[in-house]
């Protein structure tokens, strides 16, 4: 690959591009036009240099991709989790479920084969989860599932009220005020119709505490069933 003809403090030359440089512009870009847009192209028409200047700094755009989420997880403090497994994997759903409220792209990015994998000392968070389940008394197995429904069930509750908010207006489609599901015959269907007017405020509930509460208790009741039951710290210091 050729390297920039600007060598290092030439004058009349533009600075040296950084990395730090190269993310803010591409966070600009992306809250701008949405991450689907975002190119090695256009990020370097955004910062001012060639193309080929800035593959010396990323190789594609999933590089890109990939080093904006792990600057931004890396800047989210970890916390002390609770001792005992169960509220130490809620706590930690919770703390990924935040962050990645807070950049629901992010939460699209990841859902691609791999990139969980690639993260680097951030998938802690992966370990803390797993780790809870197998000291709950789940096997190593068991516990990847655990993981793995908690994380579709996070992932989809982000994307699901990040697209809702964002969703265009069509043509044809009932505004906010029109009640839901009326268009529906109400013999067939009555318990929706009548729910129609609250239907849009009952959805609209924040209601991920509540729903990893209960995921996270029947995962783990359903993981242990068939092994021998869990022992509390409360019996093991009797």
């Amino acid at each position: 690959m050729p390297r920039s003809n600007a060598p290092h403090g030439r004058t009349g030359r533009p600075p040296v591009t950084s990395r730090a440089q190269i993310l803010d512009a591409a966070r600009r870009l992306i809250d701008r036009d949405g991450w689907e847009k975002l190119s090695i192209r256009r990020l370097a028409t955004e910062l001012g240099i060639g193309t080929m200047t800035l593959y010396h700094h990323v190789r594609d755009k999933e590089d890109l991709l990939l080093l904006l989420i792990t600057e931004y997880a890396s800047r989210i403090p970890e916390p002390e989790l609770p001792g005992e497994p169960r509220d130490r994997i809620i706590a930690t759903a919770t703390l990924i479920h935040d962050a990645l409220a807070a950049w629901p792209w992010a939460a699209e990015v990841l859902t691609a084969d791999g990139f969980v994998g690639r993260l680097g000392e951030s998938v802690w968070v992966v370990e803390a989860i797993v780790a809870g389940a197998v000291d709950y008394g789940c096997t190593p197995e068991q516990a990847v599932h655990v993981f793995r429904s908690i994380w579709y069930y996070t992932v989809g509750e982000i994307l699901v009220r990040a697209h809702s908010v964002h969703r265009p207006a069509d043509a044809g489609r009932p505004t906010d005020r029109d009640p839901l599901f009326s268009g529906l015959d109400k013999s067939r269907m009555p318990r929706l119709v009548a729910l129609g007017d609250q239907w849009r405020t009952l959805s609209a509930q924040d209601t991920y505490p509540q729903g990893l509460r209960a995921l996270v208790d029947g995962l783990l009741a359903q993981a242990t069933s068939a092994t021998p039951s869990q022992v509390t710290s409360a019996e093991r210091g009797k």
